[in-house]
C-alpha cells in the first residue's frame, strides 16, 4: 500500500530500526550537519532531531540514506523490481482488435490508477500564512557547512508549469534562504525549471509562478529527483512507484498544484528580471560550488501541516544520503537503457561518482570496438552526457563490484589504444575544467581486446577454479569450521 504521508514513513522506518529519535537540543546551524555526516559515513540510521533550536518543527534527515532505507522508500524488496514493472508496461502490444483491447484491459486500468488527481482539500492546508504571517526561517532551514552562503532548503520538491504548453514539472533545486520571504532558486542550465524561466523571459512574461512542497511521501520526492524523459509528469512517474494517484491540491496564490499530503508548501514566484548571488554551497562532489547569480523565489504564501516535520539533508563527501537516491536512478532506469541497447548487460554508478562521474557498464561485446560505441551512446543520452568517465567491461564481470573493475582497468586497458577523450556538456556543479558547462570526458575500454582491434598477441584465460571442486567445498564447508564476514 502506499504511504499516506511523510508520518507514515517515519513509522515503518521506526519499526524496522532504521531511525533514531533524538530529544537533546540541536542547532540547525552546522551541528545537525556534524551529526549527520558521522552517522552518515558510519552507514547509520535516519535521524529525527525532536528539540531543534529556534523552532517548534522537528527535523528528519537521512531517511533515504542505504539501500535497506530506499527499498523502503519505494516499497519494492529490490530496486531493480521497479525497472521491470516499466519495461512489462511498455512491452505489453498496442491493441488491435476487440479481442486485444480485452486482454489489455489490466494494463489500461493500471494505467488510469496512477494518474495524478486533484481534490479539494489536503492536510498541507491546516495552516495557511499570508501577508505579514509569511516567514520561511520559522522552519529550522539547516545551514550545512562553515563556507555556506546561508541557510539552504536541500529538499524541496519544486514545481512549475511550461509557459508553452502548461505542462508540469517537479524538479529539486536548493533555495539558499535570503529573508524570511524570498529564496534563491537554483536552476541550472540544463534543468527543466531552468527551460521554463528562459521560455518566460522568451514569451516577455514578467513572473513565472512557483510552489514548493517540502515531505511529501517518499515517491513524490524521489521522483522530483529521477531524471525523467521529456514529456513525463514526475507526479505521474510518483504514482507508478507507489501503485496509487499523488493527490494533488490548488494552491492559495498561485495557479498550481501540490501534493496534498506534504508537511510544507511555499508559494510564489520568481520575478524573470531579477538575479541575485547565491552560494557558496558545500556540494555533493565533496567541494563548495561556487557562487553565482540565480533567480530569486517570493514568497506569497506559506500552508503546513500543524504538527509538520521539516524534512532535510545534507551532501558532500560520499557516502551520503543522496548517493543512494543516485543508485536508485541506476537501477530503476536500466531496464529502458537495456531496451534501447540490449548489448548492455549491467551498469553501476558507484557512490564515489556521485552521480555524474563515473559509470560502470558490462556489455555482451560482439564486434571490434563495440566499447566505443557504447561510450558514444551514452554521452548522446539524456542526463547521461554529464558522465565524466565510463569504463566498459566485458559481459562476465560484476560492474557493481567496484574493486573488480578497477582490476580489469588495471589488467585489460593500453592507455594508448582503449582510451577515449572528448569534449561535452558537464554538470554545472563541474570545477575540474576551466570552462563553465562543459569539458573533457574519458572512455575507458576495458574489455578483453579482440585481434581484430589490433591486439595480436594471444589474450590469457582468467583464472577459474574446476566446477567440481567449487562443489566439493560447498558440501564440505561447515566441516571446515570456517566462519567468514558476510562483508
Amino acid at each position: 500500500m502506499a504511504y499516506k504521508d511523510l508520518g507514515e514513513f517515519i513509522n515503518v522506518l521506526e519499526k524496522q530500526g532504521e531511525l533514531v529519535r533524538i530529544k537533546t537540543e540541536v542547532d540547525p546551524i552546522l551541528e545537525i550537519t556534524e551529526i549527520t555526516d558521522r552517522v552518515s559515513k558510519k552507514y547509520g540510521p535516519a535521524l529525527l532531531f525532536e528539540n531543534v533550536k529556534g523552532s517548534e518543527h522537528p527535523v528528519l534527515i537521512n531517511a533515504f540514506g542505504s539501500f535497506k532505507r530506499m527499498n523502503l522508500a519505494l516499497e519494492v524488496d529490490n530496486l531493480d523490481e521497479l525497472g521491470e514493472r516499466i519495461i512489462n508496461l511498455i512491452d505489453r502490444n498496442v491493441p488491435q482488435n476487440f479481442f486485444d483491447k480485452m486482454k489489455s484491459l489490466p494494463m489500461l486500468m493500471e494505467l488510469n490508477q496512477i494518474f495524478p488527481k486533484v481534490v479539494k482539500k489536503g492536510v498541507c492546508k491546516e495552516v495557511i500564512l499570508k501577508g505579514d504571517e509569511v516567514d520561511v526561517l520559522k522552519f529550522p532551514v539547516l545551514k550545512c557547512w562553515p563556507q555556506d552562503g546561508g541557510r539552504f532548503i536541500t529538499l524541496p520538491c519544486v514545481f512549475t508549469k511550461d509557459p508553452e504548453t502548461g505542462a508540469r514539472n517537479c524538479g529539486m533545486y536548493r533555495m539558499q534562504v535570503y529573508d524570511k520571504k524570498t529564496t534563491g532558486m537554483h536552476w541550472h542550465i540544463h534543468h527543466h525549471g531552468a527551460d521554463h524561466f528562459r521560455k518566460a523571459k522568451r514569451l516577455g512574461l514578467k513572473r513565472l509562478e512557483v510552489a514548493v512542497a517540502i515531505g511529501a511521501d517518499p515517491a513524490v520526492t524521489y521522483a522530483a529527483t529521477a531524471p525523467a524523459p521529456d514529456g513525463i509528469d514526475e507526479m505521474l512517474l510518483a504514482g507508478f512507484i507507489r501503485k496509487k494517484p499523488v493527490e494533488l491540491v490548488k494552491c492559495e496564490t498561485v495557479d498550481l498544484e501540490v501534493p496534498a499530503n506534504s508537511e510544507i508548501v511555499l508559494e510564489g514566484y520568481v520575478d524573470i528580471d531579477e538575479l541575485r548571488l547565491e552560494g557558496p554551497f558545500g556540494d555533493h562532489t565533496g567541494y563548495y560550488s561556487l557562487a553565482d547569480m540565480y533567480p530569486v523565489f517570493h514568497i506569497t504564501c506559506i500552508t503546513h501541516r500543524k504538527d509538520a516535520i521539516y524534512p532535510t539533508t545534507i551532501v558532500g563527501k560520499p557516502p551520503m544520503e543522496d548517493c543512494y537516491m543516485g543508485v536508485a536512478t541506476g537501477r530503476i532506469f536500466l531496464p529502458l537503457l537495456k531496451k534501447q541497447v540490449p548489448e548492455i548487460v549491467d551498469m553501476a554508478l558507484p557512490l564515489e561518482g556521485v552521480f555524474h562521474n563515473i559509470m560502470f557498464i558490462s556489455i555482451d561485446k560482439k564486434y571490434p570496438m563495440h566499447a566505443k560505441k557504447i561510450m558514444n551512446y551514452v554521452w548522446g543520452t539524456g542526463q547521461m552526457m554529464f558522465t565524466k568517465m565510463i569504463v566498459v567491461v566485458d559481459k562476465d564481470v560484476d560492474v557493481q563490484n567496484t574493486s573488480e573493475v578497477l582490476w580489469r582497468m588495471g589488467n585489460n586497458v593500453d592507455w594508448k589504444r582503449d582510451i577515449v577523450i572528448m569534449e561535452g556538456p558537464l554538470d554545472a556543479l563541474d570545477h575540474s575544467s576551466p570552462y563553465p558547462f562543459w569539458g573533457a570526458k574519458i572512455g575507458i575500454d576495458a574489455t578483453k581486446k579482440w585481434p581484430e582491434e589490433g591486439h595480436t598477441r594471444e589474450w590469457p584465460d582468467d583464472i577459474v577454479m574446476s566446477e567440481d571442486i567449487k562443489k566439493l567445498v560447498d558440501e564440505k564447508w561447515e566441516e571446515y569450521g570456517i566462519k567468514l564476514d558476510d562483508k
